[in-house]
């Protein structure tokens, strides 16, 4: 308590007013750790070895893995190869171990690294011609589903609520739904024409596909997905919370095979398509500098936060 001292039962002037620290209980228990069980970080650990793997095969031209796809259909899944190999398969590992040992940062991205691999090898899956990696390519399918799903049933959301502590991330989240509704925008601009005028998906032509995979798998998950997480965002619901990251990581990672296919493109001298470099680095950019600022949020592992002093008068 703050203490006055007084003079002959007067109260004390201002100048005799005493300053006393009060501090809080300093027995304030520590956050609780939010980690990975080791089944889902072995899951998504063979998972990655089977991705690099086959990554590394799908990018050696003596095995002409993508020999029967289009032009920009080998260039785009060649890309990919790179992104999957160099970045994705090492984050996986990294990232899984770190969130076994309690790191809340490293538990969101490996969530999104596994988000980002089931959307990819589905694509793989189920649109390119069936071959000797079609198995591979399964697998890793099967165990990253399998590892995001068991993770998502044992999160414990109230603790990384309390991590955040209950911050507004208003930005972060009206980025992800304007994000969403503008590619939303963006896809139906191309379906709803072709399906007016009763002819095939332009862009799954390009493919050689029935339909467009990106499509599917955008309007149907990732871009409702993106949206809900702003909109529990906004709310300060624990879902947000636990998803936010996690939706941005994702959208930085999947402007790099764009940007990569251009490159790959360039090489084998082919047409690339050099205008959307400029669109697809600047969400890169702010998607990037939009993870970081939710990272910052986030509250040390482990730690009690510092006692608030106050001063009385």
């Amino acid at each position: 308590m703050t203490n006055l001292s007084t003079t002959a039962g007067h109260p004390a002037r201002s100048s005799d007013r005493q300053v006393a620290w009060v501090e809080l209980p300093t027995d304030v228990p520590p956050p609780a750790a939010v980690w990975l069980p080791g089944l889902w970080m072995w899951l998504a650990g063979a998972a990655a070895l089977l991705a690099a793997a086959g990554s590394v095969v799908g990018l050696v031209p003596a095995a002409n893995i993508y020999g029967r796809e289009t032009e920009i259909f080998a260039d785009q899944a060649a890309a990919q190869d790179l992104v999957n190999l160099l970045l994705v398969a090492p984050l996986l590992v990294v990232l899984g171990w770190r969130a076994h040992r309690g790191h809340l940062g490293a538990y969101l991205g490996w969530l999104v690294c596994l988000g980002f691999t089931i959307y990819n090898y589905a694509i793989y899956a189920f649109s390119i011609h069936f071959g000797p990696l079609f198995l591979v390519w399964v697998g890793v399918l099967g165990l990253s589903l399998f590892a995001l799903i068991g993770s998502l049933t044992t999160i414990d959301l109230t603790a990384i609520k309390a991590r955040f502590a209950g911050r507004a991330l208003l930005w972060p989240a009206w980025f992800l739904i304007v994000i969403s509704a503008m590619f939303t925008v963006l896809w139906l601009s191309e379906i709803l024409p072709d399906l007016v005028a009763q002819r095939p998906s332009t862009s799954a032509a390009q493919f050689n596909v029935p339909t467009n995979p990106v499509h599917v798998l955008d309007l149907a998950f990732f871009l409702p997905a993106a949206a809900t997480s702003g909109v529990l965002l906004l709310r300060r619901h624990r879902w947000g919370y636990a998803t936010a990251a996690a939706q941005l990581t994702w959208l930085a990672l999947t402007c790099l095979p764009i940007m990569v296919t251009l490159f790959v493109a360039d090489a084998r001298g082919h047409v690339p398509g050099w205008a959307v470099i400029g669109p697809i680095g600047l969400i890169f950019l702010v998607a990037a500098v939009t993870l970081g600022w939710v990272l910052r949020a986030v509250g040390p592992d482990g730690r009690p936060p510092r006692p608030l002093r106050t001063t009385g008068v």
